[in-house]
């Protein structure tokens, strides 16, 4: 005899019910087991989301890390996850174990906004990520990023024209800077000053593309992956229609300054200026058939990666460094004072200044520390278990290194959350060991490859600003500062908000800029 419907119906309420408690089952006796790091309690199949600030996530583990310590575990609808807390123990696992924390977990966002097909940052630990990775390493090693730098110094002095010509727009001259050096070396495109049409792409592409990178994205997208296949006329479908524009802008990203490379080979190869994709385009002719068109893809998305890393993290940086100067006077006025002393004000400053400079330095230093633009770097995943410390940690657990609670590590950096370059200084006003680039830029074999460049441009970028404009608040019509609440964009990258500042040339520079520069 058959069960009735009702039966029928009982039996398929069962079924799930019975699988999940299964699952269950088997976490609690592997985890009775094997133990685990500390953390708070989780919630039956929730686990800990409802707990997490979706918005500011590493304000959580934060709070977490005060509790449980520098290693912390936590459930997220069934992921497994894991918080690192503290440079030391980064080192420890991301460094020296990398072996095995070299992986990346499945990001449910990344596919559907298009971010897969313009950076190999997301890509697993294998053959496809090992290929992009040795395309880029060959253009942006320690010796070869060497030679970017007379277009890093020429660059930031453009900057610094517009900056005097148009200073309400500073960010878009952020912008430019950050793209132009960049796009020169990969692709040999050199971008006008301003509002320069590949730029004005990859602006917009990151726009759409970061607003798509948001935890609460990424649970939407993980929970409901049918928001994907929904027709345009249904309630919900909006989301879908975000995830295809961020995608279209990203491919035209990836393809229109690559094309531009490869319509220009020629003319590169008479003049002798090889860019990163030309050279690579010319070693693709000597491969076998067979291996072309994985080759292009990887070099596609390795150029674009570089362009996109590059964009965002200095001209983030940048602002960050703008809002240090407006809120922190008298460091600008210090750091100035610096620059007039070891150069004089009859130059700008080179690289061959900057062993010369140790409070321009900290300054930077302070600027990767202060508001740190990847407050959760981007998240690794562990390709087997392992044990450390007497925890176990399995295999597939996402792994976070918390860059933003080793910045506010109060101990390490009393008074965190003020801008104070004088923390990276000794008593005789000399560099201390501490240099915040060493996390910032993520740890083991994920590194930011191109973190020397970055770190020059960024560099070059601040000194030239020091030596040429003042930064303040602006004033209303009866000369009183104007007042402001910084504001973040938030998501994978936690970037200032454009706030109003008053730039001005400093005395020296107002009538003889050209001079100058």
């Amino acid at each position: 005899m058959f069960p009735s419907v009702d039966g029928r119906i009982g039996i398929l309420a069962v079924l799930p019910l019975s699988f999940v408690g299964i699952i269950a089952l088997k976490r609690f006796i592997k985890n009775r087991q094997n133990k685990l790091p500390p953390g708070p309690v989780p919630l039956p199949l929730l686990g800990n989301v409802l707990s997490v600030n979706t918005k500011e996530p590493w304000l959580t583990y934060t709070e977490w890390s005060a509790a449980y310590g520098d290693l912390v575990f936590v459930r997220l609808l069934g992921q497994e996850v894991i918080s690192i807390n503290s440079q030391h123990l980064a080192e420890a696992l991301l460094d020296k174990r990398s072996r095995i924390y070299s992986d990346r977990p499945y990001l449910a966002t990344v596919e559907p906004s298009g971010w897969s097909t313009i950076t190999f940052a997301f890509t697993g630990y294998g053959d496809e990520w090992r290929l992009a990775r040795r395309i880029f390493q060959q253009t942006f090693r320690p010796n070869s990023a060497v030679k970017f730098r007379p277009t890093q110094i020429k660059r930031a002095r453009e900057m610094i024209v517009n900056l005097i010509d148009d200073p309400q727009h500073y960010h878009s001259h952020f912008a430019t800077f950050s793209s132009s050096v960049v796009m020169s070396v990969i692709y040999n495109y050199q971008p006008s000053a301003r509002d320069d049409p590949l730029v004005r792409v990859l602006e917009t592409a990151m726009v759409v593309g970061l607003e798509m990178m948001t935890l609460k994205n990424a649970i939407l997208f993980g929970i409901f992956p049918f928001l994907l296949k929904l027709p345009d006329w249904c309630w919900g479908s909006s989301i879908k229609r975000d995830a295809q524009i961020s995608t279209k802008h990203m491919n035209e990203m990836r393809d229109l300054p690559f094309q531009y490379a490869q319509d220009h080979m020629v003319e590169e190869s008479f003049l002798g200026q090889f860019s990163m994709v030309a050279e690579n385009l010319q070693r693709m002719e000597k491969q076998d058939e067979a291996s072309k068109p994985m080759f292009e893809v990887a070099l596609k998305r390795a150029a674009a990666g570089v362009v996109v890393g590059a964009y965002e993290t200095t001209s983030s940086t940048l602002m960050v460094f703008v809002l240090a100067m407006v809120l922190y006077p008298d460091v600008q006025r210090r750091a100035q004072a610096e620059i007039d002393s070891v150069i004089g004000r009859d130059r700008l400053p080179t690289f061959e200044d900057r062993a010369s400079l140790p409070y321009v330095e900290a300054i930077l230093r302070e600027t990767f520390r202060w508001h740190p633009i990847l407050p959760l770097g981007i998240p690794h995943a562990t390709s087997s278990d392992d044990i450390y410390d007497g925890y176990f940690i399995p295999k597939g657990t996402t792994v976070m290194c918390n860059i933003w609670a080793i910045s506010r590590d109060e101990k390490r950096y009393p008074d965190a959350s003020r801008f104070m370059p004088e923390r990276f200084l000794d008593v005789n006003g000399a560099l201390t060991d501490d240099d915040p680039s060493e996390y910032v830029f993520g740890l083991g074999r994920r590194v930011c490859p191109g973190r020397y460049a970055g770190d020059a441009s960024v560099w070059s970028a601040i000194v030239t600003m020091l030596s040429t404009v003042e930064f303040s608040f602006p004033k209303d019509d009866q000369g009183n500062p104007i007042d402001f609440t910084p504001q973040f964009n938030m998501g994978l990258v936690r970037s200032v908000m454009a706030f109003p500042c008053n730039i001005s040339p400093r005395s020296h520079v107002h009538s003889g800029l050209e001079d100058l520069l």
